[in-house]
């Protein structure tokens, strides 16, 4: 595993991360959940993110698997070795403290994942997203607040904008915490982040992490040969339908593969490395059983692209 410095920070997060916002939830089989989540750790993952309402439709029920997991498995020492990341900023519970940016939701929100968990802390915090109803300096402080509490080590904004992660992160270093980390898309069919939202990252020392970096599993082998029951398509995911998958990316796709091969690469390892191909700290992956883990880590082994490969892909991106 390649681990990278997070922005101006001391801490290192691998180039792969764990994502559990599927299949970790309480209706989906405990004991592969936890088959996925060792079979990480032992090829060198050692940053797993979650989120308050990750296990849905039963909000909380993700980090109550990672619960089991870290209970059950590993010591204290072994969780010494790990990054345990959380969020709150969408809708969590009814009523007019369930969701946002208050300090009321933030900290009552933090209180509830680190039972959850099973935890007396979280190595990282994020705020889920920017919220226009509550001013920003309140926000900010609450995350303040976490880590001189003892509650989280760092804290992070996730799905902000150039604008707001600039004052977000100006409002932070005053206080003294400063942002760690940004958390965004960004794949070969999301690139919205290049450009002032990753030199803001910059200039401001923000590490970058990135979610769906294989657009909930369209950038892989999976649909070159129509939807599978088994994927989260097929499955009806809440997130994923089958309106998404066009015959313009599906043809994108299919070429993309063909770049990916004389790489000696898979298409979800080629594009796992386009995605890593520049200043990005990790991207965060998500997988159903352990062999894609073990299948997405290998991306680490061919992170260099020639330019002739990179104008290749970019033609095929921005083609009809």
């Amino acid at each position: 595993m390649l681990y990278n410095r997070c922005g101006n920070s001391g801490l290192k997060l691998p180039a792969i991360s764990l994502g559990l916002w599927h299949n970790f939830s309480s209706r989906d089989v405990f004991s592969n959940s936890e088959a996925i989540f060792k079979r990480a750790f032992e090829l060198g993952i050692t940053h797993f993110d979650v989120a308050n309402n990750y296990g849905r439709p039963y909000d909380g029920s993700a980090e109550e698997t990672l619960g089991r997991i870290l209970n059950k498995n590993y010591t204290s020492y072994d969780r010494d070795k790990m990054i345990i990341s959380t969020k709150a900023g969408y809708d969590m519970w009814e009523g007019p403290y369930g969701d946002g940016g208050s300090k009321k939701y933030l900290i009552a929100s933090l209180d509830q994942s680190l039972k959850r968990l099973g935890l007396e802390y979280v190595d990282i915090f994020y705020h889920h997203r920017y919220d226009p109803e509550t001013p920003l300096e309140e926000t900010m402080r609450a995350l303040d607040l976490m880590v001189r509490q003892g509650k989280a080590l760092y804290v992070g904004i996730s799905n902000y904008g150039p604008e707001e992660t600039k004052r977000a992160s100006k409002i932070l270093k005053e206080l003294g915490t400063p942002c760690l980390i940004n958390q965004l898309q960004y794949s070969m069919f999301n690139r919205k982040i290049e450009g002032k939202q990753l030199e803001i990252h910059k200039e401001e020392g923000i590490g970058t992490i990135a979610f769906k970096p294989l657009f909930q599993g369209l950038l892989t082998d999976k649909y070159l040969n129509g939807i599978p029951k088994d994927s989260r398509i097929g499955k009806h995911s809440l997130y994923l339908h089958e309106k998404d998958i066009t015959d313009e990316k599906l043809n994108k796709v299919i070429k993309l593969n063909e770049v990916a091969k004389k790489r000696g690469q898979s298409l979800a390892q080629m594009a796992l490395a386009w995605t890593l191909r520049g200043d990005l700290t990790s991207v965060i992956i998500g997988a159903s059983r352990p062999a894609q883990v073990e299948d997405n880590v290998k991306a680490v082994d061919n992170l260099k692209f020639s330019k002739e490969e990179l104008d290749i892909i970019d033609k095929i991106l921005v083609s009809n």
